[in-house]
């Protein structure tokens, strides 16, 4: 049976380039920094859902920015990267993790990771 991904010709490769984009390496960063999440939320005994990695992002993100996010910036900020998350999901996904000491909620009503949580993030405990 013939295969066309086996070359015929004694080449251990197939004819033609590779089609290696900045995009597949974003994708590997991205990755990375959601199995660092991970890591978090299982530390918390928390399991991993899409929304949680999301919504701690957008707030990692807005750390990094020096710009404290509510629940409506983080909400606005995943619908600008088109994740279609409701305002009330959000808003829940908050306040699981403000309840189990992974975030707190600010004076100013934004939201920053707990000290522990990022000292769990970024392995200086």
């Amino acid at each position: 049976m013939y295969n066309s991904q086996l070359p015929t010709d004694g080449n251990s490769a197939p004819n033609g380039s590779l089609n290696l984009d900045a995009g597949a390496f974003t994708k590997n960063a991205e990755r990375h920094n959601n199995e660092r999440i991970r890591q978090l939320l299982k530390s918390f005994g928390l399991r991993t859902s899409l929304i949680r990695l999301k919504v701690i992002d957008a707030l990692l993100t807005a750390a990094e920015s020096d710009r404290p996010q509510g629940v409506r910036g983080v909400h606005s900020h995943l619908l600008d990267l088109d994740i279609p998350l409701s305002f009330l999901s959000v808003r829940e996904v908050l306040k699981r993790l403000c309840s189990e000491g992974v975030v707190v909620l600010n004076d100013d009503k934004s939201y920053s990771l707990h000290p522990q949580a990022a000292a769990v993030l970024y392995g200086s405990q």
